[in-house]
């Protein structure tokens, strides 16, 4: 009875121990030249990069991590490319971007032209480019918009 005993503890405690939890999960940098993933503050003419900032239509769903145009966007951990996101129903020079899975994750980001749409990266290799933000949105902050599939807050994981 008591190596029954033993052997449940030990067995729950492998259990839990492999469980992946998101909350301890860290994006890497993100962005050739924003090596701390700075967020994105706040635009006079185009509001502000935190997730939940009021916009026209709601709020914003994702969080803005500063980037400049044409800069090289990084796998922030090892991930699965998982096909096209598209920020917008309308075509603009910005509409691209990415859907990814990893580390227990789900997300998108926007305002990438990735490399690739498909197949898997490990921890910081190439993505992708940042498409032009200042041609569609001029004097904005450029950026790389994260978003989770759930459109729950991202700001946790970084």
């Amino acid at each position: 009875m008591k190596l029954y005993i033993l052997f449940s503890f030990l067995l729950l405690a492998v259990i839990c121990s492999c469980r992946v939890d998101g909350s301890q999960v860290k994006f890497g940098p993100l962005c050739s030249g924003n090596s701390s993933n700075r967020k994105r503050g706040c635009d006079t003419k185009y509001g502000c990069g935190n997730y939940g900032a009021s916009r026209t239509h709601g709020s914003h769903e994702g969080l803005d991590i500063v980037c400049a145009d044409g800069a090289t966007v990084y796998a922030p951990f090892d991930v699965k490319l998982n096909g096209k996101a598209a920020p917008y129903k309308q075509n603009n020079a910005i509409n691209d971007g990415i859907n990814l899975s990893g580390e227990g994750l789900c997300f998108k980001l926007f305002y990438v032209k990735p490399d690739s749409y498909s197949g898997a990266l490990k921890k910081g290799q190439k993505i992708g480019t940042l498409l032009p933000m200042q041609n569609v949105y001029p004097g904005i902050t450029s950026h790389v918009h994260v978003q989770m599939c759930d459109k729950s807050d991202p700001t946790k994981y970084f």
